[in-house]
């Protein structure tokens, strides 16, 4: 009977994960106010039922793929690295490196999905905009923590102030997405992150 009960457990996440991933992917292209539920359906291969029995709402669905999706990768990808590094700042260079090499054509040619949603939620949805708002402010914190540690470990300025930089750094990175996107051209990216990286490593000390 355990068995059995672990079995249904694992296909109903496995059955979540797959309408949180078809609907993530019906956002990117078309935003929030764009996806349907039957495109989402279909791209699951589940019915209405099979969808409203793990998310009540359409909005309780986005709700899930901002927390599941955009809140991971940054996590991942962004957080986890510069919580375990013990060079943050080149930590951090790397990363910026990394990502805008590994970008895929999807966020190219549609953009960011977390400025995305914020462009187009957050003036209407004050639950949608505390969501990617919280998401906004956990990146800036890892990214204010590790230049604290540069900074106090002596490899940054000392006048370095880690907030201003950190916001600065979230705002460099979404324009460069942006000016992808409406350029349509990887290498906007690839020059427009080259030169956030060039200012970051302006920022360390000498010696």
């Amino acid at each position: 009977m355990r068995a059995t009960a672990q079995a249904v457990d694992r296909d109903a996440e496995a059955t979540r994960q797959r309408i949180i991933e078809a609907a993530f992917a019906e956002m990117h292209r078309h935003g929030y106010q764009g996806m349907r539920l039957d495109d989402v359906l279909a791209a699951a291969g589940i019915t209405k039922g099979g969808l409203y029995h793990h998310f009540g709402s359409k909005k309780s669905l986005a709700m899930a793929v901002i927390d599941t999706v955009i809140r991971a990768y940054v996590e991942d990808n962004w957080l986890r690295p510069l919580q375990a590094s013990e060079q943050p700042l080149r930590t951090l260079i790397d990363i910026i490196r990394g990502q805008a090499g590994s970008v895929s054509d999807d966020i190219i040619r549609l953009g960011c999905p977390l400025n995305n949603l914020a462009q187009e939620m957050s003036p209407l949805d004050e639950d949608f905009r505390q969501q990617l708002n919280a998401i906004y402010m956990q990146w800036s914190a890892g990214i204010v923590n590790a230049l604290e540690c540069g900074r106090c470990s002596g490899s940054l300025r000392p006048s370095l102030d880690p907030e201003e930089v950190a916001m600065f750094i979230l705002a460099a990175l979404e324009g460069c997405m942006g000016l992808a996107k409406n350029a349509q051209n990887r290498a906007v990216l690839n020059s427009c992150t080259a030169g956030l990286i060039n200012y970051l490593e302006s920022l360390e000390t000498q010696g």
